[in-house]
């Protein structure tokens, strides 16, 4: 399987340059287009540590990082994340279609779940829902168990959306079937939820303490931007490199 991948993706790179890509590769210590959003209470850290972003949160609230344009329409991101310390309950989370406070993402995390007069109880999920960081509601794509993220590896994370459309992929697996996503507007907390149709991209954290790196996002309305820096010949060795760490 492992071989596969690898022919796959070496076949595909001739072909990504008809889309435009942005690259974020924290070469620079410079977080200038990135703008903080979170749930409830105030920032995370976030430094640039040896071209990297290292992200600590000890808040059981998401803490996001995200830029983009509002026009930003079809497209697919990707990064790579390593948890180093997780400090409570909580989750490493990737971000599409970002507008204001409204948003689609998708969490790897721990949460406590309730389900009728039974006792509470912990357990290891993906989840995927559209909705606002500044509302109670949110609108489910996804929710089901899955491991979390290993410590202390480097875990890749790909969300990729199209028209309404959404579809999650953890390290080469895909987790989330292409999903759409409903918005049942008959029902009153969903009356005013946007379309979703367009807006940037973000990814974060809560109760971890993670590094983040090359993160991408491509597609046909994306601008080129970013580390452009890698001949073609040096990004399939660090795509060869990356594929065998996982």
């Amino acid at each position: 399987m492992k071989s596969a991948s690898i022919v796959v993706i070496l076949f595909l790179l001739p072909f990504s340059a008809s889309a435009g890509t942005f690259i974020e590769a924290f070469d620079d210590k410079n977080l200038d287009g990135w703008t903080e959003l979170w749930m409830n209470k105030g920032p995370a850290v976030w430094e640039v540590v040896d071209d990297e972003l290292r992200a600590e949160s000890r808040e059981a609230y998401v803490h996001l990082l995200t830029t983009g344009d509002s026009t930003w329409e079809n497209y697919t991101m990707e990064l790579d994340v390593k948890p180093l310390k997780k400090h409570g309950i909580g989750g490493i989370s990737i971000a599409v279609r970002v507008k204001g406070t409204w948003l689609v993402y998708c969490n790897v995390y721990d949460p406590v779940i309730i389900i009728g007069d039974d006792p509470p109880f912990q357990e290891a999920r993906i989840g995927c829902s559209a909705g606002s960081f500044h509302r109670p509601s949110f609108a489910v794509l996804l929710s089901e168990p899955h491991p979390l993220l290993r410590l202390n590896r480097w875990s890749h994370l790909k969300l990729s959306v199209e028209g309404n459309i959404f579809t999650f992929w953890i390290n080469g697996e895909q987790v989330m079937e292409p999903t759409k996503l409903q918005i049942f507007r008959q029902i009153e907390v969903f009356a005013d939820f946007p379309d979703f149709q367009t807006g940037g991209i973000g990814f974060g954290l809560w109760n971890y303490t993670a590094l983040f790196d090359n993160i991408t996002v491509t597609g046909d309305t994306i601008p080129n931007s970013g580390g452009f820096d890698v001949t073609p010949q040096e990004k399939l060795a660090t795509t060869w490199g990356q594929l065998k760490q996982f």
